[in-house]
Order: structure tokens, then C-alpha cells, then sequence
């Protein structure tokens, strides 16, 4: 029997959630964990298809600095090379005798030259060397002006400093059943108005062949002043819902994604900012309720928030 009987009929499909209807046309899950559209694009040049800025800004930490390092190890490398085949001969203050230690004081006179130190204890000597000096200060001025530049923007990036569940569950609500996910602030900002959106992504079968059906999920709270303690998106599974009357064993075996949208204001940034996730069917538990993680000091002058108890939860019977 096709999932598509199954469906209330009651729940209103979203025509503009962004994705495609053709399901065979799809690969995988909609959204990352991270939050990132799970597209690869191709059929064009590798430089036209990637901003260098954009992806220097949200690699991981260490691959930064790993380039940022490398970058400057390879350059210095190049320009020690040049200075070796012009002859060093023409760098004065070299005593060198052997090709290595040739090579290493070029290595680090061209440290000295790309970081405009200069040192003073070698220093060109003719044209072509000192053009090359020259050309190499340039270059290092430039190259720490952009890697500055980097490091500024990776630094004072706004960035939504929240963290999802790693679950979402389908629990008990009033005399109902909802599905529950959970999020909180982890870092020492200020977050308000903060507003969610809730998209329910379906493959199911219409007219004898596989689409996808996306479905926008009501919430119990749409919007919060102030995002200061864990903040739990319940959306009740009412007669209106695309989850009415869905089993555990429904949800099991279905291909669905549950997409999350987060916007808030931070007043440090003075700016709005956003986050995303999603939960594949198989990231959502079945019969569970979240348990508390928050609690109150032991001078009750203050609110302990647990973000280590952000994905605990308990199994129970519906």
C-alpha cells in the first residue's frame, strides 16, 4: 500500500518550500545537521563554482590555519628557491658553504623580506636580487593584508550560537501525541526574537510514481522574547497534521525529514542571524520525552542551564 493513503488529507501541502517536487531527481537528505542544502553542484569550472572567501571563512578551525601556515611555508620555500638559482652570492652577509645551509639562510632572509622584518644582517646586492626582494615585500604585504582580513571576518562573523537536539521525538501533549524537538543558546549572548519554522519533508507516491510532498508544521510556539533557557518546539499532532494517525512502524519505514529554521536577533552583533538542521525519520524516536535541563542553584540566586543534558530523553508508551 502507498504511503500516500496514509497522509491525512486534511493537511495542505506547501507548493514553496524551496525543493523539488521529483523525488527520483533527489539524493539523500534535503538538509545537513549542519544546516547546509545537501547540493553538489556541477557542470561548471572548479574557481567559477566556489568563493574562496566564503570557504575560508567556514572551514573548521584547523584547516585554516593549517592553509595560513602552509601558504606561508611554501611562498618563503619559492622565494629561497629563486634567490639560490640567482646566485647567493648576490645576497650579502651569506656565509655559507654547503647547498643546504645556502638554502636555509636564503629560506630566512626571505622571511625576513615577505614580513618586512629586515633584519639587516643579509641584504641584496644587484639588480635582479633586489628586484625579487622587492617584489617578494609586495607580495607579503599583501598576503598578510588579505589574511588579516580572514582572520577579522572569521572572528566577527555573526553566528546563531544555538544547538539542536540530537533527536527529535514524537511525545505525549495534553491528551494528544506532538513532535518535540529541543534547541538551546550555549554561548554568553543575548538572543532575542526568536522565531521557528517547522517544514515536513515527505516521499510518497501520487498518481503511480514517487514525489515529494513538503508539509508546514503548526507549533505550539512559533516565537519567543528572549531565547535565554532551552527553547522545545512542539508541534501537537491534531486531526490537521501530516503525522495524524501515523504509526511507529509508519515512520520507520517512510523516507521523511523533518527541516528546522531558526531566526533571532543578537544584540551583540546588533543583526539578525539564522540556523538550520533537519531530522531524517530515522533521527526521530518514537514514544520518548525530552527530560529537564535546566535546574536552579544550590543558592537559588541563579538558573543552571545543562546544554550536556540537551539530548536526554526517556522512552514512553503513547
Amino acid at each position: 500500500m502507498a504511503f500516500k493513503k496514509k497522509i491525512n488529507s486534511k493537511a495542505q501541502d506547501d507548493k514553496n518550500s524551496g525543493f523539488g517536487a521529483n523525488a527520483s531527481s533527489y539524493g539523500g537528505r534535503f538538509v545537513t545537521k549542519s544546516g547546509n542544502a545537501n547540493v553538489r553542484k556541477t557542470g561548471i569550472g572548479f574557481f567559477e563554482g566556489i568563493s574562496w572567501y566564503h570557504t575560508m571563512l567556514t572551514i573548521p578551525r584547523w584547516k585554516f590555519f593549517f592553509i595560513i601556515l602552509s601558504f606561508y611555508f611554501l611562498v618563503n620555500c619559492a622565494f629561497a628557491s629563486i634567490y639560490v638559482l640567482i646566485g647567493v652570492e648576490h645576497l650579502r652577509g651569506i656565509s655559507a658553504v654547503s647547498a643546504l645551509d645556502k638554502f636555509g639562510q636564503a629560506f630566512f632572509f626571505s622571511i625576513q623580506t615577505y614580513t618586512t622584518v629586515g633584519y639587516g644582517h643579509i641584504s641584496p646586492s644587484g639588480f635582479l636580487a633586489s628586484f625579487v626582494a622587492s617584489v617578494e615585500a609586495l607580495f607579503g604585504l599583501l598576503s598578510f593584508a588579505i589574511a588579516t582580513g580572514l582572520f577579522y571576518g572569521r572572528f566577527s562573523q555573526p553566528r546563531a550560537h544555538i544547538v539542536f537536539s540530537e533527536n527529535a521525538i514524537i511525545a505525549p501533549y495534553q491528551d494528544k501525541t506532538a513532535l518535540m524537538l529541543r534547541l538551546a543558546p550555549y554561548k554568553n549572548a543575548n538572543l532575542t526574537e526568536a522565531e521557528a519554522k517547522v517544514t515536513l519533508g515527505l516521499h510518497v507516491e501520487e498518481n503511480g510514481k514517487m514525489v515529494n510532498k513538503f508539509y508546514q508544521l503548526k507549533l505550539e510556539l512559533e516565537k519567543v522574547n528572549a531565547l535565554t533557557l532551552s527553547w522545545t518546539l512542539v508541534h501537537p499532532i491534531t486531526e490537521d497534521s501530516p503525522l495524524y494517525q501515523l504509526t511507529a512502524d509508519d515512520i520507520k519505514n517512510t523516507i521523511g525529514e523533518v527541516i528546522v529554521f531558526i531566526k533571532l536577533f543578537d544584540d551583540m552583533y546588533s543583526t539578525t542571524v539564522v540556523k538550520r538542521t533537519s531530522y531524517t525519520f530515522d533521527e526521530v524516536v518514537y514514544g520518548a520525552k525530552y527530560l529537564p535541563m535546566f535546574t536552579r542553584s544550590e543558592d537559588e540566586n541563579k538558573t543552571i542551564l545543562h546544554i550536556d543534558k540537551l539530548n536526554l530523553f526517556e522512552k514512553v508508551r503513547l
